[in-house]
């Protein structure tokens, strides 16, 4: 604990002397040359690619989230992490990948060494908390003067009960730079989303309160109280996660909607909670216009991993998958005088550019190294970026049980899956191809076995767990 405070003090002595560095895109330079803007980072939980209005999904009503892509960026080929929902959440604090963290899958996960009937493979071992000794993206804030929140799901803290300290409790937001916590601890899941909400974290609310609702007066709360400095809140939502629950209206208004429109709802309910969730999220930016902060509010929105039993057609598969339908998630930039409005991106980003994006807006300077890239070249539509690839690293079996253990690697418009069951390889190109129907493995050898050599260097560099096989 007291090396971890040194290391802080170090890096409040690095930021204090710092000066920001000059970029391209005249907007993009005001704005950081200007005083540290607040940082909104809102997470869904569980929501898919195409489980919103402005992503093409007709059926629904995101007017809120459809808005924030009209006033900023919409990226197009934006992934998680990880195809479930833990590794993610570690990625964007850290800046560091999972395998990188060894925080591979959902806490609290399957047992060690676990494996499947008629397999001959045993799950990586892996981490399932994120240890205190990581310096989040909250302590870096904190420490040039930011006040900090911590909103909705944490699902970072599990500790197995006979698991020496620090328990669950001390591994919760508010010892990882947030100075507020309402509703982060080790649940996956709400075990209700009306009131009494039954989380350790959060204060009885009015009788059958909305979860998503209360959260936002929560939010709004924090941003009053904090408008005359700058501020992160991070409101990582419980929706869209499985229980299935949302207020009655707008589960008949989607129900009504099936049934006389004969439109293509798979789950009423599913699609009342996105929109009982775009409703609340609406209430916290419009307190934001209200108070006068939007013009220096970066605003991020995105989900952790794909859906579970929800249509996500193009894509293949879903959460706990490394095809597209696990891992491609919406993902909206929102600031004003920086990002211009109704723009689009195809770049491939991923979770961890959050964190380099955070650290540039806010001018945090650091000589560690992070697998994250700072998008604000994008946001500014100034420049590419200077990676060649992304990855990905799933050598667990999700809670459903029905992956295959793998990692996956996507270079341009290519995305190779590597399994660890028969080490084969799936090859696509998705610019074509978005479903993953055609391999093209056996037509484009020479582009597979370059794929799958830069994928090989990456899991060493990261050091990287694999499954074993089972002796």
């Amino acid at each position: 604990m007291r090396y971890r405070y040194l290391v802080l003090f170090v890096f409040w002595l690095v930021i204090t002397s710092w000066e920001s560095p000059v970029m391209s895109g005249d907007s993009l330079i005001r704005n950081l040359q200007s005083s540290r803007p607040n940082i909104i980072l809102i997470m869904a939980d569980d929501l898919g690619w195409k489980d919103l209005n402005c992503y093409g999904n007709s059926n629904l009503d995101t007017p809120v989230i459809d808005q924030l892509a009209a006033d900023g960026m919409r990226f197009t080929d934006a992934y998680s992490a990880s195809p479930v929902c833990s590794p993610t959440r570690a990625a964007i604090l850290t800046g560091l990948a999972p395998a990188r963290l060894k925080i591979t899958n959902h806490a609290p996960g399957h047992p060690p060494g676990f494996t499947l009937p008629g397999t001959n493979l045993k799950s990586a071992e892996w981490t399932r908390h994120l240890a205190l000794e990581h310096v989040t993206i909250a302590e870096r804030l904190k420490a040039v003067g930011y006040a900090t929140a911590f909103v909705g799901k944490w699902h970072l803290s599990h500790k197995p009960k006979n698991a020496q300290s620090p328990f669950e409790i001390d591994l919760r937001p508010e010892h990882q730079g947030f100075d507020l916590n309402v509703g982060g601890c080790d649940f996956g899941g709400p075990p209700s989303y009306f009131a009494p909400f039954k989380n350790p974290a959060i204060t009885l609310g009015d009788k059958d309160e909305y979860l998503p609702d209360r959260l936002a007066k929560d939010c709004i709360s924090f941003v009053h109280e904090h408008r005359n400095q700058p501020f992160f809140l991070c409101w990582w939502n419980y929706s869209v996660h499985y229980p299935f629950q949302a207020p009655a209206n707008l589960i008949e208004k989607y129900e009504r909607r099936k049934s006389e429109s004969q439109m293509d709802i798979k789950n009423p309910t599913y699609s009342a909670m996105i929109e009982g969730m775009d409703r609340s999220i609406g209430r916290l930016l419009d307190a934001v216009d209200e108070l006068g902060l939007s013009e220096n509010t970066l605003v991020i929105f995105t989900s952790d991993n794909g859906p579970f039993a929800a249509d996500v057609r193009p894509l293949r598969e879903e959460k706990g998958h490394l095809y597209e339908g696990g891992i491609r998630v919406p993902f909206i930039v929102r600031w004003p005088g920086a990002v211009k409005a109704g723009t689009e991106c195809s770049i491939p980003v991923i979770s961890m550019d959050i964190f380099s994006t955070i650290m540039t807006t806010a001018k945090l300077a650091t000589t560690e190294s992070f697998d994250g890239e700072d998008l604000t070249p994008l946001l500014a539509q100034t420049d590419s970026l200077k990676r060649e690839a992304i990855y990905f690293h799933y050598p667990n079996y999700a809670f459903h049980k029905k992956n295959r253990l793998g990692s996956a690697i996507r270079q341009g418009d290519f995305k190779l899956i590597r399994f660890y069951d028969d080490n084969s390889s799936e090859l696509y190109n998705l610019v074509d191809d978005i479903g993953e129907q055609t391999n093209l493995v056996n037509t484009t050898p020479k582009l597979a076995a370059e794929m799958n050599a830069k994928l090989d260097a990456w899991l060493k560099k990261t050091k990287a767990n694999l499954p074993q096989s089972i002796e």
